[in-house]
């Protein structure tokens, strides 16, 4: 049989009747055995059996009562009751200490439940104010939450479509594959192409899956309608500019043919006209072939390169002025190595044609430097030049927008979209600490 443990407030009563118990013996012993009458002996035996035990019992209740409060607080507590407070709580005394800090952590745990009420009813006021559909499912893809854009896109109401499948309500494919694509599906509040992401949160310890889907249809069709226009008005100015003197000159031509007599020198005439429109013709050409070429830019194919022989090959192949390479650290990186040298090759061009530009200015110094680092999971090659800098930095990646006389304005546009479609970025911005320019090409690493 189990040997019962006496309970905390029994040990305090006992240990209080231990702390009494020689005295009340040693009176015991001088009492009875002592010359004394038997009224007298049984009257004090009473008063100090009585005030023993009576002091004994006040010990216990006084050390049961508070820890009985403690306990109907954390109680209140752990029920969400936070108004409740314990009385006559002091600073001075170690009950009192434990007391106030009991308060004072009701106190807190009642702001930070109302801050936690609002936080949560300002987000259903946003979530039911944003026209994204936002879907919350559990673990076994059962709908859990379904904002006011969420019950339009799938034209039913919370109450019939909480707690049902996701394949039900068609929307099984939102929780495989790529947490963010674009799809085109067809709902009963609408069809196009939607833009959609998912991510993972925890409720209760269990996994939950939120879908965010946003209508791009009309977006999309805004941002192609602009970009058409933006290509019509490049071809329009473009083609206006070589159709324009080739319609003038054929008709001056024209009239030189028709002229009775013909002038001295209207053969020199004629071949002057003809080599501007076949000069106008041929730049119509290479503008065209620029465009197909930006428009027909392949993706890349991306495999384990080295950074250091590109820096090498391409710092080789420029002559006219020595590129300093100032290497970096060894780097592996996943890439296509013939778009990324072709990058490369373009920058550095560039900075070479700056820094020449500067010395023919009288700085005979001017230099171009190129050099790598990796930085944050990337690595980043800058191209530094003491050019003159670029004094128009809001169109360098406009396309076709060119400084030069012969250059046609996509070289920095092909270089920008193919480090895009490494998933990295191109900057060309003027140096802050002298003249000239930086181009830094990051890419991940």
């Amino acid at each position: 049989m189990a040997k019962q443990r006496l309970s905390h407030d029994q040990l305090v009563f006992v240990y209080a009747l231990l702390a009494g118990l020689p005295a009340v013996i040693a009176t015991m012993v001088y009492l009875w055995f002592g010359d004394h009458a038997p009224k007298e002996q049984w009257t004090l035996t009473l008063i100090v059996v009585g005030c023993w035990l009576g002091f004994a019992a006040a010990a216990r209740a006084r050390v049961v009562r508070p820890l009985q409060t403690m306990a109907n607080l954390l109680s209140a507590l752990r029920e969400g009751d936070f108004a409740v407070r314990a009385r006559g709580a002091r600073r001075d005394e170690p009950l009192g200490d434990v007391m106030f800090e009991i308060n004072t952590l009701s106190r807190t745990l009642q702001d930070q439940r109302l801050s936690a009420l609002e936080a949560t009813a300002l987000l259903r006021t946003v979530m039911e104010e944003i026209n994204i559909a936002i879907f919350a499912f559990d673990a076994d893809q059962k709908l859990r939450l379904a904002n006011h854009a969420a019950q339009l896109l799938l034209g039913k109401p919370a109450e019939r479509i909480l707690g049902r499948d996701a394949a039900e309500l068609g929307l099984a494919e939102c929780l495989v594959g790529q947490p963010g694509r674009m799809l085109s599906l067809t709902f009963p509040g609408g069809a196009g192409r939607w833009g959609m992401r998912r991510s993972q949160f925890r409720e209760g310890g269990r996994p939950h899956d939120l879908v965010v889907i946003a209508d791009l249809s009309r977006q999309l069709r805004e941002e192609e309608l602009q970009a058409w226009q933006r290509l019509v008005r490049v071809l329009g100015h473009e083609l206006n500019n070589s159709l324009a003197p080739i319609k003038s000159i054929a008709g001056s031509l024209g009239a030189t043919l028709r002229r009775e007599p013909r002038a001295p020198d209207w053969e020199e005439d004629m071949r002057t006209g003809l080599d501007i429109i076949a000069a106008r013709a041929e730049g119509l050409a290479r503008f065209m072939a620029a465009y197909a070429r930006l428009a027909r830019l392949p993706l890349p194919t991306l495999t384990p390169t080295a950074l250091a022989p590109i820096a090498a090959r391409v710092v080789a192949l420029e002559t006219r002025l020595p590129v300093k390479n100032l290497r970096g650290p060894e780097a592996v990186f996943a890439c296509d190595a013939a778009q990324i040298e072709q990058v490369l090759i373009n920058l550095v061009k560039n900075a070479v044609d700056a820094a020449l530009e500067q010395r023919a200015a009288g700085h005979a110094d001017a230099s171009v430097r190129l050099a790598w680092k990796k930085r944050s999971g990337a690595i980043e090659i800058t191209i530094e030049d003491d050019g003159p800098g670029v004094a128009n930095p809001a169109n360098l990646f406009v396309p076709f927008f060119t400084t030069k006389r012969e250059g046609s304005g996509i070289g920095l546009v092909l270089c920008r979209q193919i480090a895009e479609n490494h998933t990295g970025s191109l900057t060309l911005e003027n140096r802050r600490d002298a003249t000239g320019c930086v181009a830094t090409l990051r890419l991940p690493a």
